[in-house]
């Protein structure tokens, strides 16, 4: 890729007419690197150089870019004209600054990092040097896998660079497969937190259905969840907060109580996280109308009562034929 000219490699990626390929190094060889750097060859680019220090890394070099030398941090800069900067969060700024330091970083080097957090800001050091820096996250989950390769279709990257480059990010992640989505350098941390609220609290979510399911005598819970959980999410991503279904947009203060006394019974580790979630989701159905505030009243005071119903109060809730459509026994 020529980054002078990222309009022509923006306007055509046809094998046929593809700007100049460019050499391609990762620093860090965990679930991400192997995979974008794989990517790339696909599109025409050479990866040249990876670094990884775990047994896992290494087999994951060896997997995703097979014959691509296994070499130091410093010795990736030093034969790559793209740098994927691929490690944890945290350990970034150290890299990257060390890298600096050392003088490992080229002028007119791209140097890219895939953090979710960070913007291009955290490559000011590389900047310094001369560098190019580009922040480009996928907003994807990886296994490590060549399936990764495959997921990145279509997979939207948190996209921040300098306004002189781009086009040249833009051309990179649609050669990864991905689609570009632009993210202010203030907004990342914000950005990075709403990705992690929706798909790694997403696991821990699904992870703790299954195990209650299984505690509950089913013996197949990815099969039980798999259809609800599927059409769940994408009534939410269709309609929002008008997805809410179930007991707590109900205002069911009884069929709450009751889960939460059967998870302090087999589950107290999962108690808190129902409740929390519980009072998310009452709120919001408050808020949107779902949930009517004669109901809620009832349904709160469980919540803030930590699931423990006042003894002589009795069950509240509706039959299902007063239930609003969608919202009955059978949509739960």
């Amino acid at each position: 890729m020529n980054v002078n000219a990222p309009h022509a490699a923006h306007e055509s990626l046809d094998p046929r007419d593809r700007p100049a390929r460019l050499t391609v190094g990762v620093v860090g060889a965990g679930r991400v690197g192997p995979a974008l750097a794989a990517a790339l060859r696909l599109a025409g680019h050479r990866p040249v150089a990876v670094s990884g220090v775990s047994d896992a890394s290494v087999r994951r070099a060896a997997t995703l870019l097979p014959d691509v030398p296994l070499v130091t941090p410093a010795e990736v800069l030093a034969r790559a004209e793209l740098v994927l900067l691929t490690v944890p969060d945290d350990a970034l700024p150290g890299l990257v600054e060390g890298l600096a330091e050392t003088g490992a970083v080229r002028p007119g080097q791209l140097i890219v990092h895939t953090s979710g957090r960070y913007g291009t800001r955290v490559l000011e050091p590389a900047l310094r040097a001369g560098a190019l820096p580009l922040a480009l996250h996928p907003a994807m989950t990886f296994t490590g896998t060549s399936v990764d390769v495959q997921r990145l279709a279509g997979c939207s990257f948190g996209v921040t660079a300098p306004e002189e480059l781009r086009l040249a990010a833009e051309a990179l992640v649609i050669e990864m497969g991905g689609e570009p989505e632009w993210v202010a350098e203030e907004a990342r941390p914000l950005y990075h937190a709403a990705l992690a609220l929706g798909a790694n609290h997403l696991v821990t979510l699904v992870a703790q259905s299954m195990e209650l399911l299984r505690t509950a005598g089913v013996e197949a819970p990815d099969r039980m969840l798999g259809p609800l959980l599927g059409a769940a999410l994408d009534n939410a991503l269709r309609s929002g907060d008008a997805a809410l279904t179930g007991p707590v947009a109900r205002g069911d203060a009884g069929t709450v109580a009751a889960h939460v006394a059967q998870l302090r019974e087999h589950a107290p580790q999962a108690v808190a996280g129902y409740l929390a979630m519980a009072r998310t989701t009452a709120d919001r159905a408050l808020a949107h109308g779902l949930l009517k505030p004669e109901l809620a009243e009832d349904l709160l005071d469980v919540l803030a009562d930590g699931g423990r119903p006042d003894s002589g109060r009795p069950e509240t809730g509706r039959p299902d034929d007063d239930a609003p459509d969608g919202a009955g026994r059978d949509d739960r």
